[in-house]
């Protein structure tokens, strides 16, 4: 605003147009409300897209661009702007970036050290708002043969079956597993449960020659690692 005139991007100076600043200075000179911004594209009536797209990352007490993670489509249809077709694009914009991260971070599929496997699987498992239990079966070599997740809901005895575990390792031929889970609190610290289920399919994995090599919780943007704490 100046003097009650409002200003559409296309009336801002070049030297603060999204599209301008990344052909002079590369994408790195956006802020993260400018990056949002230019996907959004128009704004409305009442507000630039920059500032729709800042309304956006002060969503969920400042949360930022993990809004676009933990939002729903029909909660970023909330926002004044934002249409469906908005709302598919932020979502897709979400998932690419998820998808990315996780490629960047490939190790030929190889894992060797639970810093490794942490973040090669951080993006995906940091923000669920559930616990799942996720089985990462590796040959010889520590190379990846397939994961998927096991089971869903909290991490206990209860739920985790060591014979659903290792009837797929062997369906698979594994020669040693990976086991992980995430804490929704974002707090990777591990109860008393999670070690009784670590020493559980450790020792069960001993008897038919399939090792565990290590239990990881994903934390926010962190993790504990079992192997690296002595316990496996």
């Amino acid at each position: 605003m100046d003097n009650g005139k409002y200003y559409t991007v296309k009336e801002l100076p070049d030297t603060l147009k999204p599209y301008e600043k990344v052909e002079s200075y590369g994408a790195e000179a956006l802020s993260d409300a400018e990056l949002l911004a230019v996907i959004i594209r128009n704004g409305s009536a009442k507000e630039r897209s920059v500032e729709l797209a800042a309304r956006i990352l002060c969503h969920n007490n400042g949360a930022g661009l993990m809004n676009l993670h933990t939002m729903t489509l029909t909660e970023l249809m909330g926002f004044y702007g934002i249409g469906r077709v908005k709302a598919i694009q932020l979502k897709c914009i979400a998932e690419l970036t998820k998808r990315m991260a996780r490629t960047c971070r490939k190790v030929g599929d190889c894992f060797t050290t639970p810093d490794e496997i942490a973040k090669y699987y951080m993006e995906d498992m940091r923000n669920l708002e559930r616990e799942i239990l996720m089985l990462v079966m590796l040959d010889s070599k520590a190379r990846k043969i397939k994961d998927m997740v096991i089971s869903s809901g909290t991490v206990n005895s209860s739920v985790v079956s060591a014979r659903d575990i290792f009837l797929q390792s062997l369906k698979y031929g594994a020669v040693s597993i990976i086991l992980l889970h995430n804490h929704p609190s974002g707090d990777p610290s591990p109860s008393s449960e999670d070690y009784h289920v670590t020493e559980m399919i450790k020792d069960a994995g001993a008897l038919i020659g399939i090792s565990l090599l290590d239990h990881i919780i994903i934390g926010d943007n962190s993790y504990f690692s079992m192997r690296y704490s002595g316990h496996v």
